[in-house]
């Protein structure tokens, strides 16, 4: 069954050789990419957009954020999304693969940013008027800086970045501090257990058999999970379904028969009623309220 596009950051510039670092102003970005994001996608890179002036909605794996000046925006890679954007729109995005920030410290890795850490950390930051002329003097020299060919540009760039990450990081736990998911024993199973499910959700629907992968039993999965997010195991793996199942929904290319057999389920009533329960609404009601 064919999925959603997944956009890679070769499809973003025509270069020989490969690329593992974008940068651009959105105004530029919607010109020379619209061809690629004017419909729900997802990417295989991070990327971090900042809006400095204009307003819209981005839509990330089916949750609506308001876009004003000043909202700085992370995204996972797999995750889902696509924006409607006013005509005055502006600001910056760069988007880059793991390896291109991880290869140049020893320690430091990409997702142990709050924001990028877990999908469950929410995607968006709203600045104040003078953070956002700060973060937009970070991003624009970003930017200028992969336009030319100064002696040491990567190691600017990555600088750069890394400092966005971290400034972004300090006001990130400040407004969320009571929300987000930090690193510490018990995230660290709550990551790999994204991990499996991300890789397992079709497949795989018993909890137990997650904790047998994680080598800790269903009941302490169970306590983790609570604690972390206050979810049971259960509802992680039917949250991963029933956003796939929307994914393909609005793909239209399948109908929810074959959608409900993609995912595991060979009951399609039972598919139905159990995405009503969870999801609030039924597949056709979903949608013609998305449409």
């Amino acid at each position: 069954m064919k999925n959603f596009t997944v956009l890679d950051i070769q499809q973003f510039e025509s270069v020989k050789k490969k690329k593992e670092l974008y940068t651009n102003t959105i105004e530029n970005h919607i010109v020379t990419a619209h061809k690629n994001i004017h419909k729900p996608h997802k990417h295989s890179f991070y990327l971090t957009v900042l809006f400095t002036h204009g307003s819209g909605i981005h839509e990330i794996d089916f949750i609506k954020y308001d876009i004003q000046p000043g909202t700085l925006f992370f995204l996972n890679p797999g995750q889902m999304h696509h924006w409607e954007l006013s005509e005055d729109i502006q600001g910056f995005i760069f988007f880059h693969t793991q390896s291109f920030y991880d290869l140049h410290y020893a320690i430091n890795r990409v997702n142990s940013f709050p924001f990028f850490y877990s999908v469950q950390n929410s995607p968006v930051l709203y600045l104040e008027e003078n953070q956002s002329v700060y973060f937009s003097s970070l991003f624009q020299e970003v930017h200028s800086e992969n336009q030319s060919d100064f002696l040491f540009k990567n190691h600017k760039i990555i600088s750069l970045i890394d400092l966005i990450y971290i400034e972004s990081t300090r006001l990130y736990i400040q407004k969320n501090d009571s929300e987000i998911i930090t690193q510490n024993t018990y995230s660290t199973t709550f990551q790999k257990l994204e991990e499996l499910i991300e890789k397992h959700y079709k497949t795989e629907k018993s909890p137990s058999k997650y904790a047998d992968w994680l080598n800790i039993s269903a009941k302490h999965l169970n306590r983790i999970t609570q604690n972390m997010i206050g979810k049971t195991t259960t509802d992680m793996i039917l949250e991963r379904v029933f956003l796939e199942a929307k994914r393909e929904l609005i793909s239209r290319q399948f109908n929810f028969n074959e959608i409900a057999t993609d995912l595991g389920y060979d009951d399609y009533a039972y598919f139905s009623r159990l995405f009503k329960k969870k999801c609030g609404e039924t597949p056709s009601d979903f949608i013609k309220r998305y449409q």
